[in-house]
This record gives C-alpha cells, sequence and structure tokens, in this order.
C-alpha cells in the first residue's frame, strides 16, 4: 500500500470535544425520550368485551361466531373475494389464512371492559371474575396473546369507581399467581397530562405494595377528547402525555365516537375516516414516532348482523377502513362484534400478501442478495422493509419459510435490519 495522502484541517481537537460535551445533554434526552420501537409484537386489533358479559369461552366464542359468519354469508374463497373485491390471487391464500387464524387465534387482543361498555351491577365481583378467568386463560392455554381491563377515566365523578376495580384485578392477578406477560391496561378519556401522572402514581403505588419491579406494569392511554390532541396553550396535550407516562405507555388508542363528538360531529358522519379522526390520529402519530409507544385506530359501529346483503355491505365497510388504516401505518385497531373478526384478518393478511414479493425483493438487493433492484433503498427503508415483514409473520400473513427464500435471510437476519426485537420472535411463524 502506498502512503495516505495528507488532509489539510483547520480545527483544533478540542473544538469536536467541546461540540460534544455541549451536546451531551441532549444526546441523553434522545435516549431517554426516543428509544425506538420495542420490537414486541403489535396486535392487529382489540376486542372490548364488557365486565359483566366476559367467559372462559368468549375467544373461542368469538371464533366460532366468527367462522359460523363465514359459512352463513361467504362459504369459499370465492364468494368472500367477491365481496372484499379480493384479486383472484389472493382469494385462497386470504380466506384459508381467515379461517386458519379464527380456528387457532382468534382475537390477539382482549379487553374485559368496565368503562362505557360495562352495564353490571356488581362491578367489584366482575372484576374478580375478571382476574380469575384471565389468569386461568394464561396458565391452561387458551388466553389471547394480550389481555386486561379497560377502567375507568381518571375525571371526578368515577376516579375512585377506577381505581378500586384496576385494584382488584390487579390483586387478583397476583394472588392467582402473578401477572401475566401478555397484561395490558387501558386508561380512557384522558383530557389532560396530570391524569397520566397520576395512574403512573397509582401503578406505582401497587407495585410497592406488591413487591414488584419498579414499572412493571404499563397502561395505554385512550384519545377520546380534544384536549387530548391540542391543550389550552395551543401545544399537543398528547405529547405531553406520553411524557408524563415515564415511560409506561404502551398505546395510544384512538376513540372514534367520543372524539368525533367532542368536537360536535353529528352521528351519521362519526367514523374513523373523518377528516377530524384523521387530523387526531395524524398528530397521535407523530407524538408518538420513536418514543416506543403504538398507535392504534379506532373501530366502526356499522355490525355486520342480519341478512347477507347486510353483512356484506358491512364487511365491505369495515375491510376497506381497516386496509386503509394499515396504509397509514395505523397497524392495529379496536373491532367490535365476532363478524368484524374476518374482515380484520383478511384485510391483515391481504396487506401483507400483495405487497410481499416486493418488500422480499428490496430487502435482499439491499442485502447484496442479488443486483438490480428498481429502487435505491436507504437505511431507514431496509428498516421498514423488515419491519413490515416481520409484522406479516406476527399475524400468521406470512410463513417463515417463504420469508426466508423471498429474502435470503434468516429470521435473525430479518430481525438485524429491523432493530431490536424482545419476546418471541414471530408469534405465528411456521
Amino acid at each position: 500500500m502506498g502512503q495516505q495522502e495528507q488532509v489539510a484541517t483547520s480545527l483544533a481537537g478540542a473544538v469536536s470535544e467541546g461540540i460534544s460535551a455541549s451536546l451531551a445533554p441532549v444526546d441523553a434526552e434522545l435516549e431517554r425520550a426516543y428509544p425506538g420501537d420495542p420490537g414486541t409484537r403489535q396486535p392487529v386489533h382489540t376486542v372490548y368485551v364488557p365486565g359483566e358479559a366476559f367467559a372462559a369461552d368468549t375467544i373461542r366464542s368469538w371464533g366460532d361466531q366468527a367462522l359460523a359468519a363465514l359459512d352463513e354469508h361467504a362459504p369459499d374463497a370465492a364468494s368472500f373475494a367477491a365481496v372484499l373485491g379480493l384479486t383472484d390471487d389472493l382469494a385462497e391464500p386470504v380466506y384459508s389464512r381467515v379461517r386458519a387464524k379464527l380456528e387457532r387465534e382468534p382475537i390477539e387482543d382482549l379487553r374485559v371492559d368496565f368503562e362505557d361498555g360495562y352495564k353490571g351491577k356488581d362491578e367489584d365481583q366482575d372484576a374478580a371474575r375478571a382476574a380469575r378467568l384471565v389468569a386461568e386463560a394464561y396458565k391452561n392455554g387458551t388466553a389471547a396473546p394480550y389481555m386486561g381491563i379497560r377502567m375507568k377515566c381518571m375525571e371526578a365523578a368515577v376516579r375512585d369507581r377506577g381505581i378500586r376495580t384496576l385494584d382488584i384485578f390487579l390483586s387478583g392477578l397476583m394472588e392467582a399467581g402473578g401477572l401475566p406477560d401478555g397484561l395490558v391496561l387501558t386508561l380512557p378519556k384522558v383530557t389532560y397530562p396530570e391524569q397520566v401522572t397520576a395512574m403512573v402514581r397509582l401503578l406505582e403505588e401497587f407495585e410497592k405494595a406488591r413487591g414488584l419491579e419498579s414499572g412493571r406494569i404499563g397502561f395505554e392511554i385512550q384519545i377520546e377528547t380534544s384536549q387530548s390532541i391540542l391543550a389550552t396553550d395551543g401545544t399537543a396535550a398528547v405529547a405531553r402525555m406520553i411524557q408524563a407516562a415515564d415511560g409506561r405507555a404502551t398505546g395510544l388508542h384512538y376513540g372514534t365516537f367520543d372524539y368525533s363528538a367532542c368536537l360536535g360531529v353529528s352521528a351519521a358522519y362519526q367514523a374513523s375516516d373523518h377528516p377530524a379522526a384523521d387530523h387526531a390520529k395524524a398528530v397521535m402519530q407523530v407524538a408518538a414516532a420513536g418514543t416506543g409507544v403504538r398507535v392504534s385506530d379506532g373501530s366502526t359501529n356499522v355490525l355486520p348482523v342480519g341478512s347477507t346483503a347486510n353483512v356484506h355491505e358491512a364487511w365491505r365497510l369495515h375491510f376497506g377502513l381497516t386496509r386503509r388504516a394499515l396504509a397509514r401505518a395505523y397497524y392495529q385497531g379496536w373491532d367490535m362484534h365476532p363478524g368484524h373478526i374476518p374482515t380484520r384478518y383478511a384485510a391483515v393478511i391481504a396487506f401483507y400478501r400483495e405487497g410481499f414479493e416486493r418488500a422480499a425483493a428490496r430487502l435482499s438487493a439491499y442485502a447484496g442478495h442479488h443486483e438490480g433492484g428498481a429502487v435505491a433503498d436507504e437505511p431507514a427503508t431496509a428498516k421498514a422493509l423488515a419491519g413490515y415483514l416481520l409484522r406479516g409473520l406476527d399475524c400468521g400473513a406470512l410463513d417463515a419459510g417463504e420469508v426466508t427464500r423471498g429474502t435470503g435471510l434468516t429470521l435473525a437476519g430479518l430481525q438485524s435490519f429491523a432493530g431490536p426485537r424482545r419476546g418471541d420472535l414471530t408469534a405465528n411463524a411456521k
């Protein structure tokens, strides 16, 4: 090797050192406030079941009802594809995977509801029963990957009741053997960051009382009020709420109908694709980006019930709203009825399967496994491509073997592009 050519510089080394020292607080704040995606599986939906109606067979019952809806209203791949407008090449893969998903894992995330959906007469007993049933489900293998409760909010009129219900539920889980890994709690109707701070204090006190590691219990924040998006001083309150959670916030869930009503949207136009909804979710998305907090879309209240024509119309609406959300990077939503589950999974599976070959080829080209790719991707895009494929594996839309063949990467290699990933690598990978 020849001698390296000397290059000219003008600044002393002390300049760089001084700049680094001055930015050390910023470096630390970036690491604290923006740790990046947690890398764990994100469920594609959340199902809410009233506390008084939740039973040991709820998950299996929802799956059976969803399968029955398919049998009655779309008994084969061709009829289901015709309703949803699926292409011929997607019809059979989507239909078979939807049915397999409903048989194997009909619900990915279940919340026992003690807020708006609750109509019970003995909340203490219903909360205790919910804890027992959730604990039993995790022990006998019938649980959804994620389960928990939605308590009442921190507003004065219902605050004490919400705190008591949460205490009963968490205490019941502890008495039954401990908190499950898939535990998720939801705090609804948050209007001020101070309510989030109060939730943090509540969980801290429970952890101390039960000898748990500090920070063990996280929670979702439901965005259902205008005040949670824009504070009185004009700032984005939702960003302050994430900070107020002190690392415990796991998600921001958009509440379609409460938020719409809060803004005065008439009932006929309250929907997750209303411009007001798009604005709220865009603010949520930007506030949460990089923080490790996931964003969830809301729901539709148009239920697939009644005649086949009515069911098909509701299915098309739900499928379209779900696909729209996925394209906007809202990878989770709410489902309110067993009949929504087939189209939830159809939309999710179609989303990942129709983009699979192109995404796999682009990642393969980026990884250097072949030349001549049509797109010049950058590291951030490679990360997004890997994340897309991992999400497809998580929900069962893709198989590990086909992803490996398409990308030339092992699952561990795929993970290396997506970033650190904790927990099961791919819950549904085969």
